[in-house]
């Protein structure tokens, strides 16, 4: 989707820019990037090659440092990495009317878990519940917490559950809880924010009752707004010309 999101940008800017997919692994990062051209403006780039951009980057803006993970590349003299995740987390919950969440579970333990552990920090929350299969990456959210000052609890996807205000799924795409594991983070979850939306509705979130269900297509579409931003006038917090009308334009390309 994200060629169709950032064609309609640039359509609805006026820019003669062209916008590709290409898969590259993470082996073959370094080589593809040295490859550019001048005729490049920038990359969009997702797992599993968030923290090799990161290493790429002459410089980070604050997200990006944070969460060790570059999602936007802005080439140059000196390539400069942004992480645009945060900000569209943060932005698809506004738009569904989650603005202070004081009390958030997380489930998963990657890049996305990192950027939404950073995203409901700037929003207000003040407690997080971290589930993951693997204690190790638990561990690497536990430490970024110490640096936001937040209080971070790590556990297992089948503990106890406590009720949250909002939980915030980055499990990968297609997975599927064991029915107990999900009636119980269901029940105690508040509102479901699901960075997966393909295919959609997700397991956890066709059996998550009657609380709130936001897919990640929200975050998919407003990260790419701030990509614009970067891509045009190289800041993912200044606005595009007219940008309304330009984020509708995307929004209505997916």
């Amino acid at each position: 989707m994200s060629p169709a999101l950032h064609a309609a940008a640039y359509r609805a800017l006026g820019v003669d820019w062209e916008y590709g997919r290409r898969q590259v692994d993470a082996t073959g990062f370094g080589p593809a990037f040295a490859d550019l051209d001048e005729t490049w403006l920038g990359l969009s780039l997702t797992m599993p090659l968030k923290e090799q951009a990161f290493r790429a980057s002459a410089t980070h803006d604050r997200h990006a440092e944070l969460t060790g993970a570059v999602n936007t590349l802005l080439l140059g003299a000196g390539p400069a990495g942004f992480n645009t995740d945060v900000g569209g987390i943060i932005d698809a919950l506004a738009e569904n009317g989650v603005t202070q969440p004081h009390t958030v579970r997380i489930l998963g333990a990657g890049a996305t878990a990192a950027s939404a552990l950073v995203a409901v920090r700037e929003i207000g929350a003040t407690r997080v519940d971290v589930r993951a299969r693997r204690s190790e990456r638990a561990a690497a959210l536990a430490e970024l917490a110490g640096r936001l000052d937040i209080r971070v609890t790590a556990n297992g996807l089948d503990a106890r559950a406590d009720r949250v205000d909002l939980t915030i799924a980055t499990l990968p795409s297609g997975t599927v809880l064991d029915a107990p594991v999900a009636d119980a983070l269901s029940a105690t979850g508040g509102a479901l924010f699901d960075a997966a939306y393909a295919p959609w509705p997700s397991a956890l979130a066709s059996g998550w009752g009657t609380e709130p269900v936001i897919s990640g297509l929200g975050m998919l579409l407003h990260q790419a707004v701030r990509q614009v931003r970067i891509f045009h006038h190289g800041d993912p917090a200044t606005e595009l010309p007219d940008e309304d009308r330009v984020r509708e334009a995307m929004r209505n390309a997916i």
